[in-house]
C-alpha cells in the first residue's frame, strides 16, 4: 500500500463580505414651526391718560369745563340767579386756549343740592372770596366775568379779596351798578317770570322736574339778592367793563355808566346783541370781546367782531378820556 501524504485539514476562511456601499441618507423631516409665544395679559390694565380738556371739579366750588392749565389767564365765571357752573361750558370751550374758565358752583343746586346757601349776600360774598383766594396767587393773571346776579357777586368778591389777589379785569353783564341794585328790584321778581325773561324756560319746559329745580334755584338766589346792601367804599383798581344785551327785557336801561364810579382802572360799557343772559348752556356769549380783553389787545375801546356788531351807548364817549388815562397806567388792558 503506497503511503499516502497526509493532508492537513483546511479550516474554511471567513466568508467574503460584499463591499460596503454608502446608502443615501433619507432627507430629514422638517422641524415643526415654533409656536408664537403668547404673553399673558397684565393683571392690572394701564389706564389711558386723562385728556386735558375733560371737565373736572375743583373742590366744592369750581367746575373747569375745559381745563387748560397752560393758559395765561384764569377767567372765573359767576352764574345768574338760579344758574349753575354748566352755563359756562360753551364759553369755556370757545375761549380755549386763551383762557381757562373756572365756573362757580353755587350751593343749593346741581351737584351741590344738599349744600345750604349762606344766609345772606354778605355771607355768600365772604365764603366765595375765601374759597377763590387760594387760586389767585400773586403774579398769576386772573379775570372775573359775571352776569345778572353773578355780576354783582363777581364785583363784591373782587372787592372783598386782598389787594394782591384781586383780578386784573372784571366784566359785568346784564346788571345795574351796585348803587342802583335795590332791595325792591330783587323782591318784586317772581321766579317763574325770571325764568321766562332770561330765555331759559324753553330749555327746561319739556321736563317738569327740571322746571321745578330751576325755579328752586332762582328762589334761593332771589332771597339772597334781596339782602344786598351797597356801602360806599374805595373803588377797585381793576379794569371794569359793563355789558348789556340790546334785547334785555330786565334792564330798565342799557346805560350802565353807573359802574364807572366803582373803579379807578379802565372802564367802558358796551351794548351787545342778545338778551338778559349772554352766556348760557347753548350760547357761548361774548367770546370775541373776552378773547380780546384777556389777550391784552383791548383797552378803552375794545374792538372785535362781537363789539363791532354792537352799539356803544352814548355815555361811553364821556368816559373815554378817563378810560384812556387809566389804560396808560394799566397797559395790559
Amino acid at each position: 500500500m503506497s503511503p499516502t501524504t497526509p493532508t492537513t485539514p483546511t479550516t474554511p476562511g471567513p466568508t467574503a463580505r460584499p463591499p460596503l456601499v454608502a446608502r443615501p441618507r433619507p432627507a430629514a423631516a422638517p422641524l415643526p414651526a415654533t409656536p408664537a409665544v403668547r404673553r399673558a395679559p397684565a393683571t392690572t390694565p394701564v389706564a389711558a391718560p386723562v385728556p386735558a380738556t375733560r371737565p373736572r371739579i375743583q373742590g366744592d366750588w369750581f367746575l373747569l369745563p375745559a381745563p387748560r392749565p397752560e393758559a395765561a389767564v384764569r377767567l372765573f365765571c359767576f352764574p345768574h340767579a338760579g344758574g349753575d357752573a354748566t352755563a359756562f361750558t360753551p364759553l369755556a370751550r370757545a375761549l380755549a386756549p386763551a383762557a381757562e374758565v373756572w365756573a362757580l358752583r353755587p350751593p343749593a343746586r346741581g351737584g351741590r343740592s344738599r349744600d345750604p346757601m349762606p344766609a345772606d349776600f354778605a355771607a355768600l360774598t365772604a365764603e366765595v372770596a375765601r374759597e377763590i383766594a387760594p387760586h389767585l396767587a400773586p403774579g398769576r393773571r386772573a379775570a372775573f366775568y359775571g352776569q345778572s346776579f353773578g355780576a354783582l357777586l363777581a364785583y363784591e368778591v373782587a372787592r372783598a379779596l386782598p389787594a394782591d389777589r384781586r383780578p386784573e379785569l372784571v366784566v359785568v353783564a346784564g346788571a345795574p351798578s351796585p348803587a342802583e341794585w335795590t332791595e325792591r328790584e330783587s323782591k318784586d321778581l317772581d321766579a317763574a317770570e325770571l325764568l321766562r325773561l332770561t330765555g331759559l324756560e324753553e330749555l327746561v319746559s319739556a321736563d317738569p322736574e327740571l322746571v321745578e329745580l330751576a325755579l328752586g334755584g332762582i328762589r334761593t338766589d332771589l332771597a339772597v339778592s334781596a339782602t344786598y346792601r351797597h356801602h360806599p367804599h374805595p373803588p377797585l383798581t381793576s379794569a371794569l367793563y359793563a355789558l348789556a344785551g340790546a334785547e334785555d327785557p330786565m334792564l330798565a336801561t342799557t346805560d350802565l355808566s353807573g359802574w364807572a364810579a366803582h373803579t379807578r382802572g379802565a372802564f367802558d360799557q358796551l351794548v351787545l346783541p342778545g338778551g338778559h343772559l349772554l352766556a348760557t348752556v347753548d350760547r357761548p356769549g361774548p367770546v370775541d370781546l373776552l378773547t380780546s380783553l384777556l389777550s391784552g389787545r383791548a383797552a378803552a375801546d375794545p374792538t372785535s367782531s362781537t363789539a363791532t356788531a354792537s352799539t356803544a351807548t352814548a355815555s361811553t364817549a364821556s368816559t373815554a378820556t378817563a378810560s384812556a388815562t387809566a389804560t396808560e397806567e394799566q397797559p395790559s388792558w
